[in-house]
C-alpha cells in the first residue's frame, strides 16, 4: 500500500474557536483587539524606522500580516506583526541588497515557512537549544537599543552603519551634533513608560483611577505627550513629518519588484534567516500563549499561516512579520478568547491610517526611540547572564559565544555556531554516557574455569560514530580464544556503530578469535540485519549470535578447547 506524504491538513484555529461563539465573547475580543491595536500602533512605526524602512511600512505589516495570522493561524490569541527580532537582519538587507530585494527575501521566506509547517516541520523548532535562544534574543536587544541611540541623542548622522564596529564608529564622531531637546523628549519619554507600568500599579487605592489608567499602555501616554509638548512649544526635534514626509492616509498599493535569478541567488542565506528566525519567535510566542491560557496551539498550522502572512505582505509595502509575545500577552490579559480579537486589531490599525495618519506625522523620533529602549530591554533574558555560574561550561560557552557573534558580526554567523556548538556538546554528553565493562568471576562464576582465553565485555549507551572508542579498545587488547560482547544495554546503532563492529568481526577472525554477540536489541538488531552484520557474526556458527550473556557464555566454553597442562587453575587477572 503507498503511504501518502506526512503533509498537514489546513485548518485555522477560527474555525474551531467559532463553533458556540456568542456575543458575550464577540464584546470581548473586540475589546481586546482595540487594546492591541492600540499598544502595537507605535511599535509597527518604530520597528519600521529602526529597520531602515518608512514607519507605514511597520503600519502595513501590522494590519495584513496580523489579520491573516489570526485569521489562517494555530493559535486562538497569538498576534502577528512586525517584531523586534527582525530589526537587525531587515536594516542589514535594506543596506546591502535595497528594498526590492527585501520583498524578495520575506516573500521566500513566506514560501519556507509554508513549506515547513506543510510538512510537519513545527516541532523541530523546539529542538534549537535554550542557549542558543537565549544567546541570540539578547544580542538582538542589545542591538536593537544600540540602533536607537542616534535618535535618543538626536544625532545627525546622514546614513547609519549596519554593523556593530561602523554603528559606534558613527555614534562617538557625531556625538558633537547631540541634540539637547531630543535627549530630553527621549529621557522623559522613557520616565513616563517605566513610571506608567511599574509604579502605576503600585499606587493601588491611593489614586482613585489608577485601575483604569494602568491599562492604558505606557508607550501611548508618552507617545502623546511627548507629540503635544514639541507640537505646542516647537521644539527643534526630528519627526515623522520632517524626517518621512508623514503617513500616506490610504490602503497600502500592490508593488511587484524587479526580480533576477542573480540577485536570488545572493539572497538565499537572508531568506532562511528570515524563515529560521520567524519560526521561532512565532512558535515560542505561541507556547507562552499555551502556559497563559492553558490552551495547544498547532505548530504546524501556526507556520503555513506565517507563510502566507510573509508571502503576501511584503508585495503591499510591509516587512517580516511573526508572532509576538508583547502584543500577544496584551491580548490575553485583555480578555481575548479566539482568532477574532487579533483581526479587530488589524482592523483597528486600518481605520488609525485611514482617519488620522496626518497626526502621526507630528511623532517624535526621539519617543520612538525611547520605546524601542524599553522593548529591547524587556526583551533580553538578562537574569541568564547572573545565573551562568550555575550551568555547565558548554551551556555557558555556548550562551556567550551566541550573545557576541550576534552582536559584533552576524546573527545567521551566530545561530549557525550555536546550533553547532551545541550539537558538539551534544554528541560529546551522549558519547560519556557511552561504556564498556568487563564481566568478571564475581558475576558469572563459569568463567573462572576459563581464565585470560575467554573475555566477557558489555556496552552501554549508544554506539554512535561519537562512541566507536569502545569497540576500537577491544580490537587492541582480544583475548587468546573467545571473546563474547553483551549489546543487551546498547540502545542505538548507526552505520557508524555497524562498521565499528564489523571491523571487530574482521579482526576478531584474523587473529582467530571466537565472536559471540548477546543482547541484540530491536534497534541495533534491525541495522544489524540490514548491514549485513548479522550475516558476518554468523557465517561460522549460528552459536555466535545468542539471546543473552549467560547463554553466550556458555557457548564460549563449550567451544573452548582444553586447557595446556599446568593452565587449568588459570586465575582470573582482571582488566
Amino acid at each position: 500500500m503507498h503511504n501518502p506524504l506526512p503533509i498537514a491538513h489546513f485548518r485555522p484555529r477560527l474555525m474551531d474557536a467559532l463553533h458556540g461563539y456568542d456575543r458575550t465573547r464577540l464584546v470581548k475580543d473586540v475589546g481586546a483587539g482595540l487594546t492591541v491595536g492600540v499598544v502595537a500602533l507605535p511599535l509597527a512605526m518604530a520597528f519600521a524606522i529602526a529597520s531602515g524602512l518608512k514607519p507605514e511600512a511597520g503600519l502595513f505589516t501590522a494590519i495584513i500580516a496580523g489579520f491573516l495570522i489570526s485569521a489562517l493561524g494555530g493559535s486562538r490569541v497569538q498576534i502577528g506583526g512586525p517584531a523586534g527580532a527582525f530589526i537587525v537582519i531587515v536594516y542589514g538587507i535594506v543596506q546591502q541588497y535595497g528594498v526590492g530585494n527585501l520583498i524578495i527575501a520575506t516573500a521566500l521566506s513566506g514560501v519556507l515557512l509554508f513549506l515547513m509547517g506543510l510538512f510537519k516541520l513545527g516541532t523541530l523548532v523546539r529542538f534549537i537549544p535554550i542557549s542558543v535562544i537565549i544567546g541570540f534574543t539578547n544580542g538582538i536587544a542589545v542591538l536593537i537599543a544600540l540602533s536607537q541611540v542616534k535618535d535618543f541623542l538626536g544625532l545627525s548622522i546622514p546614513k547609519m552603519p549596519g554593523d556593530f564596529f561602523g554603528i559606534l564608529g558613527a555614534l562617538w564622531g557625531h556625538l558633537h551634533t547631540l541634540n539637547p531637546w531630543a535627549l530630553g523628549v527621549a529621557l522623559v519619554s522613557l520616565a513616563v513608560i517605566i513610571g506608567w507600568q511599574r509604579w502605576l500599579p503600585a499606587l493601588g487605592p491611593k489614586v482613585q483611577f489608577s485601575g483604569k489608567l494602568g491599562s492604558v499602555p505606557g508607550s501611548i501616554v508618552a507617545l502623546v505627550l511627548a507629540t503635544l509638548v514639541v507640537g505646542v512649544f516647537k521644539l527643534p526635534v526630528e519627526t515623522i513629518g520632517s524626517k518621512f514626509g508623514g503617513i500616506p492616509a490610504a490602503l497600502p498599493a500592490f508593488t511587484l519588484p524587479n526580480f533576477s535569478w542573480e540577485s536570488a541567488r545572493f539572497l538565499l542565506m537572508p531568506t532562511i534567516t528570515l524563515a529560521l528566525l520567524g519560526a521561532i519567535e512565532s512558535l515560542l510566542c505561541a507556547r507562552v500563549a499555551d502556559g497563559m491560557i492553558g490552551d495547544r496551539h498547532d505548530p504546524n498550522q501556526e507556520l503555513m499561516a506565517q507563510g502566507v502572512a510573509n508571502f503576501v505582505t511584503p508585495f503591499f509595502g510591509g516587512m517580516p512579520a511573526t508572532g509576538t509575545i508583547a502584543r500577544t500577552v496584551t491580548n490575553i490579559k485583555s480578555g481575548a478568547s479566539t482568532p477574532v480579537a487579533g483581526m479587530v486589531h488589524a482592523l483597528a490599525l486600518l481605520v488609525v491610517i485611514l482617519v488620522a495618519a496626518p497626526l502621526a506625522g507630528s511623532i517624535p523620533l526621539a519617543c520612538l526611540a525611547a520605546i524601542l529602549m524599553f522593548v529591547a530591554w524587556n526583551m533580553g533574558e538578562w537574569r541568564e547572564f547572573a545565573r551562568l555560574k550555575s550551568y555547565r561550561l558548554p551551556y555557558r560557552v555556548t550562551l556567550l559565544a551566541v550573545f557576541f557573534l550576534t552582536v559584533v558580526f552576524d546573527l545567521t554567523v551566530a545561530v549557525e555556531f550555536g546550533i553547532f556548538a551545541a550539537c558538539i556538546t551534544f554528541i560529546y554528553r551522549i558519547s560519556s554516557l557511552s561504556r564498556s565493562e568487563r564481566l568478571t568471576p564475581a558475576e558469572h562464576p563459569v568463567l573462572a574455569a576459563a581464565g585470560e582465553r575467554v573475555q566477557a565485555w558489555r556496552l552501554y549507551g549508544a554506539l554512535f560514530f561519537g562512541a566507536t572508542q569502545l569497540v576500537e579498545q577491544l580490537e587492541d587488547h582480544l583475548p587468546p580464544h573467545t571473546l563474547v560482547l553483551d549489546l543487551k544495554n546498547v540502545i542505538y546503532v548507526d552505520s557508524t556503530g555497524a562498521e565499528a563492529l564489523e571491523n571487530l568481526v574482521h579482526t576478531c577472525r584474523q587473529q582467530g578469535v571466537r565472536l559471540i554477540v548477546s543482547g541484540l536489541m530491536n534497534q541495533p538488531l534491525d541495522i544489524a540485519r540490514r548491514t549485513g552484520l548479522l550475516t558476518q557474526l554468523t557465517q561460522k556458527s549460528a552459536d555466535d549470535v545468542q539471546p543473552d550473556v549467560a547463554h553466550a557464555i556458555d557457548a564460549a566454553l563449550a567451544g573452548l578447547p582444553a586447557a595446556p597442562e599446568g593452565d587449568e587453575q588459570m586465575a582470573y587477572s582482571g582488566a
